[in-house]
This record gives C-alpha cells, sequence and structure tokens, in this order.
C-alpha cells in the first residue's frame, strides 16, 4: 500500500489509525450489521456517536459547561453570515481584524447585515504579519470582535488575543482548532471546518456561549439561527454523520494516543521549529511570514524564482510530497503541517528540500 506525506491546506491528512479503524468498522459498527454511512441518525446507536463525539471534544478543549457545542453544516463559510445574523442585533456594530483571505470574506459578509469596522489590516505586506492593536479603535458598543485566529493561507496566528473587554470576541479557528490548548472562556464564539484537523470536509463546528443564543434577525433563516441547533442537540436535520463520527475517532486518537493538547502542541511546535529553522538559514528557500506571527499549521516559503518554485513542487510530488503548491494569491509553496502530519515526513520534506537546494543553487 502507498502512503504519500500529504501537505494539503484542507481537506487534509487524518491519523492513519484513524483510517484503519473507520475502515475496520466501514461494514459493521460494533456489532450493529451496519456502517455508520447507512444508519439513521435518530436511532440509539448514532445517539450514542454523536453524543460521545461531544464529550470527548468538552474534555479535549475544556470548554466550560455555559457553552453550547453545534455540529453544523455549510462550512466556516457558512458562519460568516451565521455570527452577524445571530449577534449583531444589539448595536448592529461588529470589528473586525483583516490578516488574510478568509477574514476579509468574513468582513464583507458582516457588512451586509450591520456597521463592520475594520480596526486593523496586514493587506499592506500581503497579510505576512499580525497587525498591532489599539484598543482606543475598538468599537466600544460593538455586538462582537471577529479575528481569523491562523490564517491558512499566508501562515501567521495570533499569539496573544486582543483585549476586547465585554465585547465577545469571535474567532475563525478552522486550522488550528485542537493543534494546541485554547482558553474557551476567553471568546464568545469559536467556530470551525473540521476538514483540516478534526475529520473529513463537511462538518462545521460551532463552540458558542450561552447567553449569545437566541437573539438571531428576524430574517435570519431557520438553518441559520444558532437557538434552532442548540433547542435540538444539533439535529433538527440530519447531521453530516459519518463527520462526525470520523471526529470521533480523531477526538480519541488525540486523547488516548496523543495525551491531550498540551501534548499535541509539544509535537506541533517540534514539526514547525524544525522546518522554520531550515528556512532560515536556506540560502535557497525563504519563508514569507515575520517570525513572531509563525503560525503551527501552515508553512508558506518561496525560492523567489516563480520557474523554480514550480520545478520544485513538480519534483517533490515525484518524490511523494504531494500538494505543496502555494495558494494562486501567494505563490511559491506551502506546507501544512497538521496535527496527523507525521515528524517523519517533516524530516524527510526538510532532507529533500536540502537536496533540491544543493543541485539548484
Amino acid at each position: 500500500m502507498k502512503r504519500v506525506y500529504n501537505f494539503s491546506a484542507g481537506p487534509s491528512i487524518l491519523p492513519e489509525s484513524v483510517l484503519r479503524r473507520a475502515a475496520d468498522e466501514m461494514l459493521d459498527y460494533q456489532g450493529s450489521g451496519q456502517s455508520v454511512m447507512e444508519m439513521s441518525h435518530r436511532s440509539k446507536v448514532y445517539e450514542g456517536i454523536i453524543n460521545s463525539a461531544e464529550s470527548l471534544l468538552r474534555e479535549v478543549m475544556g470548554i466550560p459547561d455555559n457553552y453550547k457545542v453545534l455540529f453544523l453544516q455549510g462550512g466556516a463559510s457558512s458562519q460568516f453570515a451565521m455570527v452577524p445574523m445571530n449577534l449583531m442585533t444589539g448595536s448592529g456594530k461588529a470589528d473586525y481584524v483583516l490578516t488574510g483571505q478568509w477574514a476579509t470574506k468574513a468582513y464583507k459578509e458582516g457588512a451586509r447585515y450591520g456597521e463592520a469596522h475594520v480596526v486593523a489590516s496586514s493587506k499592506d505586506k500581503t497579510f505576512s504579519y499580525i497587525p498591532k492593536l489599539d484598543p482606543a479603535t475598538f468599537t466600544p458598543d460593538a455586538d462582537y470582535f471577529h479575528i481569523c485566529l491562523n490564517n491558512t493561507i499566508y501562515g501567521t496566528r495570533y499569539t496573544t488575543l486582543p483585549d476586547t473587554g465585554k465585547v465577545p470576541l469571535v474567532a475563525d479557528v478552522s486550522s488550528c482548532i485542537l493543534s494546541e490548548p485554547i482558553d474557551v472562556s476567553k471568546f464568545g464564539v469559536l467556530y470551525a471546518g473540521a476538514q483540516k484537523n478534526m475529520a473529513p470536509a463537511g462538518l462545521t463546528v460551532v463552540i458558542i456561549r450561552e447567553d449569545l443564543i437566541g437573539h438571531a434577525m428576524d430574517i435570519t433563516p431557520t438553518m441559520f439561527n444558532y437557538q434552532t441547533h442548540a433547542d435540538n442537540g444539533s439535529m433538527f436535520n440530519t447531521p453530516p454523520c459519518y463527520t462526525i463520527y470520523m471526529a470521533k475517532l480523531v477526538l480519541e486518537w488525540l486523547k488516548n494516543d496523543i495525551g491531550g493538547l498540551e501534548e499535541m502542541k509539544k509535537i506541533n511546535e517540534k514539526k514547525a521549529g524544525l522546518l522554520y529553522s531550515f528556512l532560515d538559514q536556506s540560502k535557497l528557500f525563504k519563508g514569507t511570514v515575520v517570525p513572531e506571527d509563525r503560525s503551527l499549521m501552515n508553512v508558506p516559503f518561496v525560492t523567489g524564482n516563480e520557474e523554480l518554485d514550480a520545478k520544485f513542487v513538480k519534483e517533490a510530488a515525484a518524490a511523494d510530497f504531494v500538494n505543496l503548491k502555494g495558494h494562486r494569491s501567494v505563490g511559491g509553496m506551502r506546507a501544512s503541517i497538521y496535527n496527523a502530519m507525521p515528524m517523519e515526513g517533516v524530516e524527510k520534506l526538510v532532507a529533500f528540500m536540502e537536496q533540491f537546494e544543493k543541485e539548484n543553487r
């Protein structure tokens, strides 16, 4: 069986042991005589799966009791509208920090439903840094303050959270959820597409403080109202059943095999440190992000020559290092080294890059 090293930004690599477990249970889930793919979401068996997934997520992330966990569909992109529809109902104002494509899309969507204010932006340098924030520029009566905690395309992350006082902090955590501990109590809402660190594509997880539920705009569609899903245990309609099951397996892997998020963070720091150390001393490759804002998950880099970049991507793929081409808005290369990427994969990539540099300098 051939397995490549998959550096895709998403859908991304999954733990091999999780894939094997899913394969073993594909035709018969724990003696039920059926696959999770085909069982009723109203069945007692599936009820056990979704309840276990939520319980594990609460345990692994340390989610306080006054937060609801919602298993939704529509991707993180649907949250760009759901957040303002549900939260922008007090002053009708919200603050946004623009640190990349997804934060910008969230802001543009928010501006359709109220007064969206850009507090800061790093667009001036191709989103290669996290802008310093001045609390004096924050909107005091904003209904929420929105950030993208880790920027998949540009490879930046917040290391210090903005102090928003009583204004709820809302964060897109799609590409960093479960990669390290997060103090959930510092946020009003956390949302994430699952296809990077949690499960295959199809599941969107929302973690929301209970007092923020129940204030949706009158125009809010039933399916876009957080209360709809909170009141029905994420079962108002058929949820993404199999993807939730896969998330359960990944959470079991994180808890039992890895030992929790503190241990996961240590592993991720070691992987990222190896790759960044090479980039910092390389004469050919160069990282594109300021060192203090570097992501642990997404590492963009360039040679400075588009033809050489293309050659590297092609030769890397031939050597089984796949999906290293950078996003079209940045160019160059990007290695997404999510939780499931083994240390061995990063070590071998660095060795390949060292050899490529020797041959192409």
